[in-house]
């Protein structure tokens, strides 16, 4: 069984940055995909960042690009996510995943395993 544990979250003014970390156990990343997802209150669970296991694509929501960097270590079975020039509609708990494929998938469906999540605040 996978455990997915984030850290990093906290509260930041807006225009600050904070780097997200995900650690897994349990069994290693193998070669499957990797994915942030966030989600507010009253809202659903949305896509914000994916990444192949070799970390040569990145997709990236619209409302983060340009801003937010997804990067993995594979040795270290560790994904970040680097938040810069943070909103206030970032505000939401920040959850990673472990994808059931290969390929990076915009979905909740395509991830088989789930960390507890890590509220992000963004202050105006």
């Amino acid at each position: 069984q996978v455990q997915l544990v984030e850290s990093g979250g906290g509260l930041v003014q807006a225009g600050g940055s904070l780097r997200l970390s995900c650690t897994t156990s349990g069994r290693t990343f193998g070669n499957y995909a990797m994915g942030w997802f966030r989600q507010a209150p009253g809202k659903e669970r949305e896509f914000v960042a994916g990444i192949t296991w070799s970390g040569g694509y990145t997709p990236y929501a619209d409302f983060v690009k340009g801003r937010f960097t997804i990067a993995r270590d594979n040795a270290k079975n560790t994904v970040y996510l680097q938040m810069n020039s943070l909103k206030p509609e970032d505000t939401a708990v920040y959850y990673c995943a472990k994808g059931k494929y290969i390929n990076v998938i915009f979905t909740t469906s395509g991830y088989a395993s789930w960390g507890q999540g890590t509220q992000v605040t963004v202050s105006s």
